[in-house]
C-alpha cells in the first residue's frame, strides 16, 4: 500500500504558494502515492483543480476532508494542528527556532512535524533546500521593487537628450538571496557592489561582475552551516562607521542578512540612512525578522529623510507559480528521501537529513534546540 498524501490550500495571510504543483505529482506517482488536493489549493499560483485531476489527484471539497484522508500533509506553512490525528505527519515551513510553541502544539496532538527550514545545508540535501530556493526568488523580486521605486533608471542610457548615468546598487549579505540580487541588478544595467562579513564570498560576488566592498571587522564573520555569525558590539560599531562612507554613494541598498532563530542584525542605523541622498531606496529582505535597517517597518514603506525604506514580507509568494514549482520539488524530494523503494515511509534518524529536519515525532519533541527554547519559555498553554 502506497502513501496517502494531502495537499491543503494555504490559509496564512498573503500566502499564494501551493506545496505541490501538478508537474510535481509525477514524482509522487513514481512513489506509488495517492494524492488528495483541497479544491482551489493552486488557484493563487495559476493552477486549477482540473490540472491536478488530470494527473490523477483526488480533489476534495474541504480541508477537513484532506486531513481525514491524508496520512502525510505537504504544506507551505505548517498549519495549526487542530483536527490532526495521532501519528499524522506534516511537512512544511514552521519556523521552529522562532515559534517553538507551534511544535509544542503538535506534540500535544500526538502528530509528527518536519521542518523545511531545518533541512541541513549539505551537498546531498541541495535538492531539498527550500530556504535557498525561496531566497533566490526573494533576491530577484527585491531588485525589481527597488527599480520600480527608484526615481531614476537602473541602466546607463545615451539619448538625444543626454546621457543618464547608471544607478549604483549595494547588496548587503551575499547568501543565496544576495547573490541573486547582485545578478539581477547587473542584468538591469546597474553598477553593483556587494558586501558580506564572510570574506570567503568575495570571489562569488566578483564572479557576478560586482565589486566587493572591503570593510574590516577583524575575525572572519562566518558561522556554522554557511550562515553569517553574530558579530560582537565592537565589530558592529566598526562595521557601521565604515559603511556610512559607502552608503553616501549608493542609489539602492538591498539588505539580506539573517541569523537562524534570531532577530535580524541591524546593518543600517537611522543615522546611516540620513547620509543617503533623497530618493534613494533601501529594500530590507530581512523585514520578517525585524529588518536589517533600524527604520524598517515590516510590510510597510517608510520615508526617512527622503529615503524610501521598503520592508516587504514573503517575497516568494509574489511569484507563486515558480515559487511553488521550486518548493514542490524540494518538499517531494525530502519526502522521497524518507521513503523506501517499495513506497513505504521510513523515518530513519540515522540519516542526517531526516534527523536534522525532524522537530516532533509521534507527539514527542525530538529537536534539542526547540526543547531548550520551550524550557526557557515555561509551560505551554
Amino acid at each position: 500500500m502506497g502513501l496517502s498524501i494531502g495537499i491543503l490550500k494555504e490559509t496564512f495571510p498573503g500566502e499564494r504558494r501551493v506545496a505541490v504543483t501538478p508537474k510535481v505529482l509525477d514524482m509522487l506517482a513514481k512513489m506509488n502515492a495517492a494524492v488528495h488536493v483541497e479544491t482551489g489549493a493552486g488557484v493563487e499560483s495559476g493552477l486549477l483543480d482540473e490540472e491536478y485531476a488530470s494527473r490523477n489527484a483526488h480533489i476534495c471539497g474541504t480541508a477537513a476532508e484532506v486531513i481525514a484522508i491524508g496520512d502525510i500533509l505537504l504544506t507551505v506553512r505548517a498549519p495549526e494542528p487542530g483536527g490532526l490525528r495521532k501519528g499524522q505527519i506534516v511537512i512544511g515551513f514552521c519556523d521552529p527556532l522562532s515559534e517553538p510553541q507551534l511544535a509544542a502544539k503538535y506534540a500535544q496532538a500526538g502528530a509528527t512535524l518536519i521542518s523545511m527550514e531545518l533541512v541541513p545545508r549539505i551537498t546531498r540535501a541541495q535538492s531539498m533546500d527550500a530556504l535557498s530556493s525561496m531566497a533566490s526568488i526573494a533576491g530577484y523580486k527585491a531588485v525589481l521593487l527597488a527599480a520600480v521605486t527608484l526615481p531614476r533608471l537602473f541602466p546607463m542610457m545615451t539619448t538625444a537628450a543626454g546621457t543618464m548615468a547608471p544607478a549604483k546598487v549595494l547588496v548587503l549579505g551575499a547568501g543565496v538571496a544576495g547573490l541573486q540580487a547582485i545578478a539581477t541588478a547587473r542584468r538591469l544595467g546597474a553598477v553593483v557592489s556587494g558586501y558580506d562579513v564572510r570574506s570567503a564570498v568575495k570571489e562569488q560576488i566578483e564572479s557576478l561582475g560586482a565589486k566587493f566592498v572591503n570593510i574590516s571587522i577583524g575575525a572572519a564573520g562566518e558561522g556554522q552551516g554557511g550562515y553569517a555569525r553574530q558579530l560582537t558590539a565592537e565589530e558592529i560599531h566598526s562595521q557601521r562607521e565604515q559603511m556610512k562612507a559607502v552608503l553616501k554613494e549608493q542609489d539602492v541598498v538591498i539588505t539580506t542578512a539573517a541569523v537562524p532563530g534570531r532577530k535580524a542584525p541591524i546593518l543600517i542605523t537611522r543615522d546611516m540612512v540620513h547620509v543617503m541622498a533623497p530618493g534613494s531606496v533601501i529594500v530590507d529582505i530581512a523585514a520578517e525578522r525585524g529588518g536589517n535597517c533600524e527604520v524598517t517597518k515590516p510590510g510597510e514603506t517608510v520615508v526617512e529623510c527622503g529615503v524610501n525604506v521598503l520592508g516587504p514580507l514573503n517575497l516568494p509568494a509574489t511569484a507563486p507559480a515558480h515559487a511553488s514549482q521550486m518548493y514542490g520539488r524540494n518538499i517531494v524530494t525530502l519526502l522521497k528521501n524518507m521513503t523506501t523503494k517499495e513506497g513505504e515511509l521510513n523515518i530513519d534518524t540515522s540519516d542526517e537529513i531526516t534527523r536534522e529536519s525532524l522537530v516532533v515525532r509521534d507527539g514527542v519533541i525530538v529537536n534539542e534546540k526547540v526543547k531548550s527554547l520551550l524550557g526557557a519559555a515555561g509551560p505551554v498553554t
